[in-house]
């Protein structure tokens, strides 16, 4: 039971920093939804997952809408070293992408570069989990 506690609070703490350092926007579609009580909607992904040893740290993060979230975590789009963000075209329709993704095709990025993704968890998602997914 402790252990379902901690992990509780680590998830909330890792959350709300990745919000944070993304001022609550989507960092692939660029949209800043807020709900009724001026709260960001944006959640925090991991890039890394956690069930693959991926650490609760913003350089493992992205602030991401739900749909954008579901996409990443199951390999559908993944981020290059240069920010770009890739797309499963076998898997994922042109019309789908030019809704959700941000007309620049870049990830948007925290200010601070610190809270920018890691080379390393990006590279592991690209590796184990872009494009693997059905």
């Amino acid at each position: 039971l402790r252990l379902l506690s901690d992990r509780a609070y680590r998830d909330a703490a890792f959350a709300r920093m990745v919000k944070a350092a993304y001022g609550g926007v989507c960092a692939i579609s660029g949209l800043s939804l807020r709900n009724g009580g001026g709260r960001a909607e944006v959640q925090a992904a991991h890039i890394r997952p956690v069930g693959d040893n991926g650490p609760d740290i913003v350089p493992n993060g992205l602030a991401l809408s739900g749909t954008l979230h579901w996409m990443f975590d199951r390999g559908l789009i993944s981020i290059a070293d240069d920010y770009s963000i890739l797309v499963s075209h076998n898997k994922v329709d042109v019309a789908t992408v030019d809704r959700l993704i941000h007309p620049s095709r870049r990830l948007i990025l925290p200010k601070s570069r610190r809270d920018r993704p890691h080379p390393e968890y990006l590279r592991y998602h690209r590796e184990e989990v872009f494009g693997r997914a059905a």
